[in-house]
């Protein structure tokens, strides 16, 4: 019976290399499944596009915003009103109500139930609607990164585009947003058009190569 042959160092070395390139390939598909941890948060990789719809959060309200208030039938309830740094806004007869996290119907509702239970109107009818929206926020690989004011249906490339465009070290593949009450960094693809909501943080990161 022949001896067994040890393995020498080119060989030896052959299987680290690949052993190594297993563990690569795994933490991979690790980074892929589970989204990755950068210098400024953890990042969440999202493979569906979203659309406007699903976006959602330019449907409700933030704190910092400033919303329109209707009573029909009561100008002196009627006027424009400061949503507070806690998220609520002081109406007259009935104080401090809570705006933030709801629809601009939904805080209607409550105000007409307010002034309902509390004996002040009969029957109010109340509409609510956002005069001016949370501002949203352009980082990293702009040529002008700041602070924008929000419009209806804008997309990163529009939004992008008011922070004067891309510089020539930015990514063109995706983008990186955090939403309102968002704990982590959203990677999207700019293949697809990514909707803005107000408040939204989007980082233009560097291009790999």
């Amino acid at each position: 019976m022949a001896p067994a042959i040890a393995p020498n160092r080119r060989t030896w070395g052959h299987l680290m290399v690949l052993r190594f390139l297993k563990w690569v390939g795994v933490l991979l598909v690790g980074l892929q499944l589970a989204g990755c941890y950068t210098e400024y948060g953890p990042v969440e990789i999202v493979t569906t596009p979203i659309s406007p719809s699903a976006a959602g959060l330019a449907a409700r309200i933030q704190p910092g915003e400033r919303i329109k208030i209707t009573v029909y039938g009561e100008d002196a309830l009627t006027a424009d009103y400061d949503v507070s740094p806690t998220g609520s806004v002081t109406m007259p007869l009935v104080g401090a109500v809570k705006a933030a996290g709801d629809t601009p119907a939904e805080l209607g509702h409550t105000l007409a139930s307010r002034y309902r239970a509390g004996g002040f109107l009969q029957d109010p009818h109340v509409t609510v609607a956002i005069v001016t929206f949370k501002p949203f926020y352009v980082l990293g690989e702009a040529v002008t990164p700041g602070e924008y004011p929000y419009r209806s249906g804008l997309t990163v490339h529009s939004a992008v585009a008011m922070a004067g465009g891309f510089t020539y070290r930015a990514s063109k593949s995706i983008v990186l947003i955090r939403h309102t009450g968002d704990d982590v960094w959203r990677e999207y693809s700019l293949t697809e058009p990514v909707p803005i909501a107000p408040g939204d943080l989007i980082r233009i990161p560097e291009r790999y190569f």
